[in-house]
């Protein structure tokens, strides 16, 4: 039974993490709407479109994922897209018992949004849009935390802010 999911999230920039979480979604569900948070109290490194774009250009001829972004409640979002279940990436205890709270509240929202957790692989234990952030910024090697289109991204930015 095919059941369409979504992955929400900030994806500044988008990891190897991110894309596991991404293709096993996909493969236990069949559908995933990829969905960019568009948090304008926050500064990111990537404007929601470059963060779209580059989904894109890394998730290419991937079928049965779609990409697109939204500002607001998650659970408003669902209920637009016509979606009843979330997919949520879990890397250690720390993450889960912030995204039990989040999950808990979606639940019990009027529109009732169900949240499935993926454990992160063993290989993206670490990952995450910060330190990847981090380690470009000291023109590091990013390969293991983002796919190398994105890291030559996140360099090329962090290099215009630093002239």
């Amino acid at each position: 039974m095919k059941m369409k999911v979504i992955y929400a999230g900030s994806f500044d920039p988008v990891t190897n993490g991110h894309l596991d979480i991404i293709k096993r979604a996909r493969e236990i569900f069949g559908e995933v709407i990829v969905a960019v948070l568009d948090n304008t109290s926050k500064k990111g490194l990537f404007t929601v479109k470059e963060r779209k774009s580059l989904l894109h250009e890394v998730l290419d001829g991937m079928e049965g994922i779609e990409v697109d972004s939204f500002d607001g409640l998650l659970v408003e979002y669902a209920k637009r897209k016509n979606c009843k279940v979330v997919v949520r990436g879990l890397r250690s205890a720390t993450d889960y018992f912030s995204e039990y709270t989040l999950a808990m509240a979606n639940k019990n929202y009027k529109d009732r949004i169900e949240t499935v957790f993926l454990l992160s692989s063993n290989e993206n234990l670490f990952v995450s849009s910060s330190l990847a952030k981090e380690v470009a910024n000291f023109d590091g090697d990013t390969d293991l935390f983002v796919p190398p289109i994105v890291g030559e991204a996140m360099k090329k930015k962090l290099l215009r802010r630093k002239i």
